[in-house]
């Protein structure tokens, strides 16, 4: 937008952040000062989703303004490493200065991505990644899952001091170069906290009575919702007989590593309030997708829940009235163009539509509700899986079996799935019409699984690739932290 006064910006992107882990999100447990700060200074999205419930689709999307299916990004085994403009491209071509600091999670730190200017950088293990997560059927599973979650509990772990080593890079950053620059610049920092494993520094801990800490919403099997694909996922994460004891253990850990996260994002903000460029320069806080923690008797992300679809997106600056929210819908596709317009770039890539609208528009506009989708192909979900957010509604397409239907509005706990009421019938058609009326679901879907075929012929097929495949839980981090 040309009345967007440019500025630099400072772009912080979490891990798989439930935003209901948050106090500026409504929960009164969860300690957040920093993160809270960010929304008390500016706006609060309240309905923002990622383009896919999984890290390197969602951030290969979010680097280039398109929908995984169109760069082909199905999964944690194909990224993103250049043939589209990114937002890094359009802007070194345009002589602004683009400095990524910390996880991005796409093929590799290759410049073809457009991103010239890496440091300490996270991306798939040998441009290869998760090769496993392409096999789509009932024939595999990760029991190592549960095991994540009957291991949280007060520890270290790399990512604690990957992330401890970003905000001190982004502090250095900020009062050797920030101040020093002539013209707008954009700084991505990339935490991975809260992602597994759930460990953290014992002091985290006890900032909670894990008395105070509420079970998840439907944890009880006898209210989970009985849905084929969701049950197979709860199978595949070995994750079906999750006792309370765990499960609160599990988020005490979680709701310790948001705090030690906001601890990083909280030492960023006091560099930059202590700097000269505090009011030349907009912050943004998101994360890549959420986790669902327990809710509906599911835990980690792949599904259309809002607790693993939906992210919390904050904004702050020149521009931006204080303690303000805006309900309507918006993707994480909209961070490119919001990027652009941050500080005074225009978007000259004419080869490919994106569909992202600038947050500032929409901020505009706050009563813009356009229809918002994402999508999963991967490890968990053996069928094309499709979200449509649209008005109060949300719905939740398989290309196999039943769909879900939910009234955001008013069940933002998505306890009650519409689909099965009679009386809801002419509502999820005309959601079922409108998704079909911007993609083809099923012919998308067939896309994906013919695309995994082709990465497992590599080495030999699904047979082949298993006699030598030996897991790898999490992505390492960069060698010398």
């Amino acid at each position: 937008m040309n009345d967007v006064k440019p500025q630099n910006l400072i772009f912080i992107m979490s891990d798989q952040h439930n935003k209901a882990m948050t106090g500026c999100y409504g929960n009164d447990v969860i300690k957040t000062p920093n993160i809270d700060r960010i929304a008390q200074e500016g706006v609060r999205f309240n309905n923002a989703y990622c383009s896919c419930p999984l890290c390197v689709p969602s951030r290969s999307s979010f680097v280039t303004g398109i929908m995984p299916h169109e760069g082909g990004f199905w999964d944690n085994a194909q990224a993103f490493g250049g043939g589209y403009e990114s937002f890094g491209s359009q802007l070194y071509k345009q002589g602004y200065n683009v400095t990524t600091i910390g996880k991005m999670h796409l093929e590799s730190d290759t410049p073809k991505t457009g991103f010239h200017d890496q440091r300490i950088p996270l991306h798939m293990v040998n441009g290869k990644g998760d090769i496993y997560g392409c096999i789509r059927n009932d024939k595999v599973a990760r029991p190592q899952f549960k095991k994540s979650l009957e291991n949280a509990g007060p520890g270290m772990s790399d990512y604690i001091r990957y992330d401890r080593e970003i905000a001190q890079r982004a502090i250095s950053y900020i009062k050797n170069e920030g101040e020093n620059s002539s013209k707008p610049f954009v700084l991505y920092l990339g935490f991975v906290s809260p992602h597994f494993p759930l460990n953290a520094p014992k002091e985290y801990f006890d900032l909670y009575d894990i008395d105070d800490i509420e079970l998840p919403s439907q944890f009880d099997k006898s209210q989970w919702p009985n849905h084929p694909v969701i049950q197979e996922y709860r199978k595949y994460c070995n994750t079906e007989n999750i006792s309370e004891e765990v499960a609160k253990k599990a988020l005490h850990a979680y709701y310790a590593m948001c705090s030690f996260l906001d601890e990083q994002i909280g030492k960023v903000l006091d560099a930059l309030d202590n700097s000269d460029i505090v009011d030349s320069t907009r912050v943004i806080y998101t994360s890549d997708h959420g986790d669902t923690m327990g809710n509906h008797g599911v835990f980690f992300k792949s599904t259309m829940y809002e607790g693993s679809v939906g992210i919390p997106l904050l904004m702050k600056g020149s521009g931006i009235k204080p303690n303000t929210s805006v309900d309507s819908p918006v993707s994480l596709l909209d961070m490119y163009p919001t990027i652009l317009d941050c500080v005074g770039a225009e978007d000259t890539d004419k080869s490919i539509k994106r569909h992202g609208i600038s947050l500032f528009e929409t901020i505009a506009n706050p009563n813009y509700n356009r229809p918002i989708i994402s999508e999963y192909h991967a490890f968990g979900i053996n069928v094309g899986e499709f979200m449509l957010r649209k008005g109060d509604y949300k719905y939740i397409y398989y290309t196999e079996g039943e769909p879900m239907l939910f009234d955001i509005k008013n069940d933002p706990n998505e306890n009650v799935d519409l689909s099965l009421v009679t009386e809801y019938n002419t509502i999820k058609n005309k959601m079922e019409e409108d998704l079909y009326s911007l993609i083809n679901p099923d012919e998308i879907s067939k896309q994906a699984f013919l695309s995994q075929e082709k990465v497992l012929d590599e080495y030999g097929g699904e047979e082949g690739f298993l006699k030598n495949f030996k897991p790898l839980v999490f992505s390492p981090i960069p060698k010398g932290i």
